[in-house]
């Protein structure tokens, strides 16, 4: 496994990526909002189980993908910087929203279908297997072998930034929608930062690609 300093920059980056707007991020916070903060722990405990399925077929593909592809950490750092670069587009681009911008309220279910939809929406969230699929093979130090237990180990540290984050959304995300309503600015700062933050990541990732 790579040394510290790859460590910190993975938690680094996780950390900007867990709080990245996104499907799961959004259903989470509305349940939160609609039904209270025990509905959106249960949706959280869904989404995490597209967390899970996402994370282990990662895994197992980038290591197969290692060991089929001479070049497979530049192809994947390629992929990954053009992702990236999408993220920081639609963070910065002009009509972006922050997920604390809620203003739909949604029907009030039973706590076994808030984890099934919770399940549902991660398990159909596309976004989740490129973030995976790309993010974990920038840290994985191939010339020390075992790449699969490299990659469980970021993809578990990349879930429990993720479900942190969310959990966090779930218990504060009334208070703080009510406050930053009255702060536009702050959301628009925040998104702003987020996206140029997420393109020069892109930007780095490119120049592993290409070198």
């Amino acid at each position: 496994m790579k040394d510290l300093s790859s460590l910190y920059a993975f938690l680094v980056v996780g950390g900007l990526l867990s709080i990245t707007p996104g499907p799961n991020m959004i259903y989470v916070i509305s349940r939160s909002i609609t039904q209270g903060r025990r509905a959106g722990l249960t949706s959280l405990g869904g989404v995490v189980v597209g967390y899970l399925f996402y994370m282990f077929g990662a895994a197992f593909g980038i290591t197969a993908f290692f060991k089929t592809q001479p070049h497979a950490a530049q192809i994947l750092s390629a992929c990954g910087a053009v992702y990236m670069g999408w993220l920081g587009w639609n963070a910065i681009r002009p009509g972006g929203r922050s997920p604390l911008e809620i203003h739909e309220q949604l029907p009030r279910e039973h706590a076994g279908k808030l984890f099934a939809m919770g399940a549902t929406t991660s398990l159909l969230n596309p976004k989740l297997a490129l973030i995976f699929l790309t993010l974990l093979p920038q840290f994985i130090d191939e010339t020390q072998g075992r790449v699969l237990e490299q990659s469980l180990f970021y993809g578990g540290l990349l879930i429990a930034m993720f479900a942190g984050v969310n959990a966090g959304m779930a218990i504060f995300s009334g208070s703080m929608a009510n406050f930053l309503a009255r702060k536009p600015a702050w959301l628009l700062a925040q998104r702003v930062l987020m996206g140029i933050t997420l393109l020069a990541l892109s930007a780095e990732m490119a120049i592993q690609a290409m070198g």
